[in-house]
């Protein structure tokens, strides 16, 4: 079984939750992909805030689902920040549930403005420099190689920050999700 989740779907549930409380839009999520894919969502009782350093940006993260192949997770931050997107061998959706990120490719000299939503979607081997001006929250979707985006998702924590306490519970949480979906032949 290779790619579960189809991207224009989640986007659909981000952007019918959109417009309430940030805890309401979350749970929401959570219940209608658990309704949609069961036994693909973790349940509410795994779920955690942990905080993620990649490409020089800061946030806090949620997993919602992680195998081989998929990851979905809450990603944001109530402050701000800005950083490198990473280039990877997935694609990447960015559906924007609460404030504002901005984006831009190389050689662009204009921004790309995405709100509450909106998707960005980062193709294969594409990279963009980002920032969340203030609060953002969004629901991200990732599918291709998932193994392979670790090392980006977590060389700063390991070498700039020293946050060996966020990458204990990140591979604590991953592996979880991946054994267990490997179990009901997901990979």
């Amino acid at each position: 079984m290779g790619y579960i989740f189809e991207p224009e779907i989640l986007h659909d549930v981000a952007r019918r939750a959109v417009g309430q409380p940030l805890d309401g839009i979350i749970t929401q999520i959570a219940n209608e992909l658990s309704e949609r894919y069961p036994g693909h969502i973790l349940p509410a009782k795994d779920r955690e805030w942990i905080f993620n350093v990649a490409g020089g940006a800061m946030g806090q993260m949620m997993v919602l689902h992680s195998s081989i192949t998929e990851y979905i997770m809450i990603f944001g931050t109530p402050i701000g920040t800005e950083g490198f997107s990473g280039r990877f061998a997935a694609e990447d959706h960015f559906m924007i549930l609460e404030g504002e990120q901005w984006s831009y490719r190389e050689g662009s000299f204009e921004k790309e403005v995405y709100r509450p939503g909106d998707r960005n979607v980062l193709p294969r081997g594409a990279a963009k420099g980002y920032r969340m001006p203030d609060k953002c929250f969004a629901l991200e979707y990732a599918r291709g190689l998932i193994p392979a985006m670790l090392p980006f998702g977590l060389a700063d924590s390991l070498s700039s920050t020293l946050d060996a306490t966020s990458v204990a519970r990140t591979f604590k949480v991953y592996a979880k999700a991946v054994v267990g979906n490997l179990a009901r032949g997901k990979i």
